[in-house]
């Protein structure tokens, strides 16, 4: 065997679109009557995504160049298989909160998909994307709702070095 080798692997989740989109609001220094509050939001306020950590695999353990897979679920849990025999103890699901109109029903579309690049030209797979968000997914009272979400590592061959890609995700008013 000729020992181990490691794999650093980053997956950057970044808001794709966000619609619904309204001006910005504030004091109208023109108007006869000038205000300061802020409308009450409704069918045509803006939705937002706010990604807080980025999913990250840190450190994949490799004992040669077949193919193997690490997996991390939106629980939390971890899995390894075929030539990567260890995931990093530093691994963590990507988590993510949407910011929008309270009580309204969104659509969340995470990719099927995601190439990961090395510095050096190297590529890897990242798909099998979850997420632990409900079937019908519903911003709360105050117009928020929270959410993790995982997937699959694929590596073939010499897969040695740090991988890094933009997961898109895309956040629509139902």
């Amino acid at each position: 065997m000729g020992g181990f080798k490691t794999l650093a692997v980053t997956v950057a989740a970044c808001a794709a679109a966000a619609v619904g989109f309204a001006p910005a609001g504030g004091q109208c220094r023109l108007c006869s009557s000038p205000t300061t509050s802020i409308a009450a939001p409704g069918a045509d306020s803006d939705i937002q995504l706010q990604i807080e950590t980025s999913i990250d695999f840190d450190r994949l353990v490799l004992s040669g160049q077949g193919a193997g897979a690490a997996e991390i679920r939106p629980d939390g849990s971890k899995t390894a298989q075929g030539t990567v025999v260890d995931v990093g103890a530093r691994a963590m699901v990507g988590t993510a909160t949407i910011h929008g109109a309270p009580g309204r029903a969104v659509r969340v579309e995470l990719p099927g998909r995601v190439e990961l690049y090395s510095l050096g030209g190297g590529r890897i797979s990242f798909d099998q994307l979850v997420s632990d968000l409900p079937a019908l997914p519903r911003l709360d009272s105050t117009g928020n709702l929270s959410f993790r979400f995982g997937g699959r590592i694929t590596v073939t061959g010499d897969s040695e070095g740090q991988y890094r890609g933009d997961l898109p995700i895309t956040v629509e008013y139902l």
